[in-house]
């Protein structure tokens, strides 16, 4: 283990390893899409880069072990806070519904007459509660969010979720990608609560964004995503399973699997113009 990189929040350093498991629906499935682990590590790598002097996080260096080389990574221990940020940037099929009855997303109103995959006049912030294994999250409010966390670290954690989208968004727009929203993880760097929120986990990889490429582009038509999505998609397709009844996913047809491996190929290529992962 490299011994010469050293915490900028006074914390342990941890080794971080992605696989290539994937997870619908609060389940982790039991296929895996092959790569995938590599592919998140890289891009979340190559956006911390580009995230530097935008907002804090915990990335250190890719100089990991050999064993794990390519889909592993060192960085600062944080103490996670349980909370989920999303930032919504379009009015995407999963949210279309809850806009359609009420006029609101996750407790933002929102104009009427808004369409489906339509670009929102401004983007909305959507904390979630992470809930334990096997259950699902929690739509929370933002004074719901000051009372788990505390008002400085919901404001904080806040502007730094829309620090990241509108950054995110504005290289993903320079590179033929929309990014339609994205969701972020934040921890407490350290106990004493200086940098009280740092950003952590991955970061605007296919597994935590949606991404729609910009030349296939229609406000008020489904957009293909650059990500799990088809499989989500596919498994609300089966009739003979249900994702609230505690039952095991049914296993992935091999087509649907290759054609998320090149979703995710293809995010990774339009948006850090890298060769590394190539098919035809």
């Amino acid at each position: 283990m490299p011994t010469t990189y050293q915490s900028p929040y006074g914390r342990e350093i941890v080794l971080i390893v992605a696989s290539d498991r994937i997870s619908a629906f609060d389940y982790v499935l039991q296929d895996k899409i092959p790569g995938k682990g590599k592919y998140l590590t890289y891009l979340s790598e190559w956006w911390f880069h580009q995230l530097a002097g935008i907002v804090p996080h915990h990335y250190l260096s890719n100089d990991v072990p050999a064993a794990v080389s390519g889909h592993a990574m060192l960085a600062a221990r944080l103490q996670m806070y349980p909370i989920e940020c999303t930032v919504r940037g379009y009015l995407s099929e999963a949210i279309w519904q809850e806009y359609a009855e009420t006029g609101a997303v996750c407790g933002n109103p929102l104009p009427s007459g808004i369409e489906i995959c339509e670009q929102l006049p401004e983007p909305i912030f959507c904390p979630a509660k992470k809930a334990r294994i096997g259950k699902h999250d929690e739509n929370i409010t933002f004074d719901t969010l000051v009372q788990q966390v505390g008002a400085d670290n919901a404001v904080q954690m806040r502007q730094y979720a829309f620090d990241v989208y509108n950054h995110g968004a504005q290289i993903s727009g320079e590179h033929g990608l929309i990014l339609a929203d994205t969701k972020l993880e934040f921890g407490a760097a350290s106990d004493s609560g200086e940098e009280s929120v740092v950003l952590g986990d991955e970061v605007l990889t296919p597994d935590s964004s949606h991404y729609w490429l910009t030349a296939d582009y229609q406000p008020g038509e489904k957009s293909v995503s650059l990500d799990k999505e088809l499989i989500s998609s596919w498994l609300i397709s089966q009739s003979d399973w249900d994702p609230s009844a505690n039952t095991t996913p049914p296993a992935l047809p091999k087509e649907i699997i290759a054609e998320t491996q090149k979703r995710y190929i293809l995010a990774v290529k339009t948006i850090t113009g890298s060769k590394l992962f190539g098919i035809d």
